[in-house]
């Protein structure tokens, strides 16, 4: 009897202990067949191209991906966490980048009160402010993110809070060395973007903050700021400067979602690398439970630009975009989609320079528009 009460105090202590402490793994794979037209065979060669007909490894609506996701509970209402996320090229299994774990790697403490604080790499505060005000959330294809959030829109060692005060979250971040290998793709960060750089602390260094209100009436209002010091050369940093605001409406099957961003690019001696205002706006409908219809339009007002901290400023074309989503889910798991894409005085998701042609899409010499079409399915797990 004796054995037979300690064998059931230990099953259920070890239950309990299960219960305080989980691990999740979760993913995305996402795999798309797309026609693009006017594209050049790669950025330095623009006079060479054409259509392409193919497989893009980016995905259509996600970015594939897989990783670790880790709470325990410490009692009294904190908790211990963690994520490890890693993204892949769903159409070769190639890692995304050289780092395993390249999207996210962060560990952390929470309070249900306080908030958490993070630290590794995650998310800058921008995004945070800004993904939920994304009229194609956020969408990997023909969705202008990195040209609004930024090469830095993800960042290594980071120091992150984020605050959760019932319809309003406020996040910020700074960052020690963001780790971003390019400025753009001709300016290379100190020492491949490693960031922390002895007796140079501004060397690489970021930080930002976001103030995002979201109700139970259908109504969400955000406003972001963030500030990258890239050093193309030791000790002497230029400045990257983003400031947004955005605004959603819901109201029965109908979402409405509107922005702005100020971006300003400096070299270290001050001269301007890009100078623009960027504008979106869209709508969302849920034409029925399984089917969901999404239309946008993006417009960039660039001021000016220069290729070097000495070469003559320029005042390129501004840029324009409409895209089209219809989404049909067949499950909370899986769905299939259609998506379009014109692009004027520019490639698709204002891809070039300043993204450093993450999107693969370079424009043809003399090119005006750009249009894509893919159709693709995507499972979450």
């Amino acid at each position: 009897m004796k054995k037979s009460l300690f064998a059931l105090a230990a099953s259920l202590l070890a239950g309990a202990a299960h219960a305080q402490t989980s691990v999740t793994l979760y993913g995305v794979i996402d795999g798309s067949v797309e026609y693009v037209n006017r594209v050049a065979s790669a950025a330095a060669t623009p006079t060479q191209g054409g259509s392409r007909f193919g497989m893009p490894s980016v995905g259509g609506l996600s970015a594939s991906r897989w990783g670790l996701r880790g709470v325990e509970d410490l009692g009294a209402g904190n908790k211990a966490l963690f994520v490890l996320e890693s993204g892949f090229q769903w159409d070769s299994g190639a890692l995304q980048s050289a780092p395993l774990f390249n999207r996210q790697s962060f560990v952390g403490l929470q309070n249900e009160t306080y908030g958490k604080v993070t630290f590794g790499r995650q998310y800058a505060s921008f995004f945070d402010g800004m993904a939920n005000f994304a009229p194609l959330r956020f969408a990997a294809t023909y969705e202008p993110g990195i040209w609004w959030m930024g090469l830095n829109y993800r960042q290594d060692n980071m120091v992150k809070y984020t605050g959760q005060f019932g319809p309003l979250q406020a996040v910020g971040h700074f960052s020690f060395g963001t780790g971003v290998a390019v400025q753009n793709a001709a300016i290379a960060l100190a020492n491949g973007g490693a960031g922390e750089v002895p007796g140079h602390f501004t060397d690489n260094t970021a930080y930002g903050g976001s103030l995002m209100y979201l109700d139970g009436s259908g109504l969400g209002f955000s406003v972001a700021a963030d500030i990258w010091r890239p050093a193309a050369v030791t000790g002497q940093p230029g400045k990257m400067s983003k400031y947004g605001a955005a605004a959603l409406y819901n109201t029965g099957p109908f979402k409405f979602t509107a922005g702005y961003r100020y971006n300003k690019g400096e070299f270290s001696n001050g001269a301007t690398l890009l100078r623009d205002d960027y504008w979106w706006a869209g709508v969302n409908y849920q034409a029925t439970p399984a089917l969901g219809l999404s239309l946008a339009y993006y417009y960039a007002d660039v001021k000016g630009a220069r290729a070097t901290a000495t070469a003559a400023e320029t005042n390129p074309s501004n840029m324009q975009q409409v895209s089209f989503i219809a989404d049909y889910n067949f499950s909370k798991r899986t769905d299939v989609y259609l998506s379009l894409g014109y692009a004027h005085n520019g490639g698709l998701s204002f891809d070039g320079l300043a993204t450093a042609y993450a999107f693969k899409y370079p424009t043809m010499a003399g090119q005006k528009n750009m249009v894509g079409v893919t159709v693709g399915v995507r499972q979450v797990f």
